[in-house]
């Protein structure tokens, strides 16, 4: 049995409209083009909005002595923290920021996940402790975490009691934020 590929490109070719198809790739192409720069302008939107919420109003209010103010439109305009501390992800500063927490009595927030792998028929053996595990020759994998938010919140609460947290450690920054209420 023989194909013949040339043939069938041909055939291929008549049954479809080229100039519908070229209509639609160019409507492709500028609808594409359009996105990419819709998403521009709300990225530089974006920017423009956290520089004025961030540091423009909280600027002024500051140089008034005011942390928020009630405008004649019922709108509640108010200036208040944002605190965000990560861990980094190397291994090493991910360990050593344990470390640290563990020291300032902090060990608790992390969260230790403990998972051993069973094969079929051993659910009794599922059942016990680590350390039976470990004893019987399974190699259990320990994960450790903080909660994003945990640490956010442990952050935010050590900056507010005037304690610190090392730089080196995790990742930390603290930025105004300006909201608005609208009645």
């Amino acid at each position: 049995m023989s194909i013949d590929f040339e043939q069938d490109k041909n055939n291929l070719m008549e049954g479809t409209d080229i100039n519908s198809l070229s209509v639609h790739v160019d409507k492709l192409t500028d609808l594409q083009s359009a996105i990419e720069h819709t998403e521009k302008q709300v990225k530089d939107l974006k920017a423009q909005y956290d520089k004025i919420s961030s540091e423009v109003i909280p600027n002024i209010l500051a140089e008034q002595g005011l942390a928020s103010l009630k405008l004649a439109d019922g709108t509640v305009l108010e200036v208040n923290k944002k605190y965000s501390c990560t861990i980094p992800k190397d291994p090493a500063k991910k360990e050593a920021a344990y470390q640290w927490l563990r020291e300032q009595g902090l060990g608790d927030i992390i969260k230790n996940e403990v998972a051993v792998t069973f094969g079929r028929g051993e659910d009794n053996k599922a059942e016990q402790l680590l350390s039976l595990a470990a004893k019987e020759g399974y190699e259990p994998v320990q994960k450790s975490k903080v909660e994003p938010m945990t640490l956010k919140a442990l952050y935010r609460e050590r900056v507010e009691a005037g304690l610190d947290m090392p730089s080196d450690l995790f990742h930390l920054f603290v930025k105004d934020e300006t909201k608005l209420s609208q009645k």
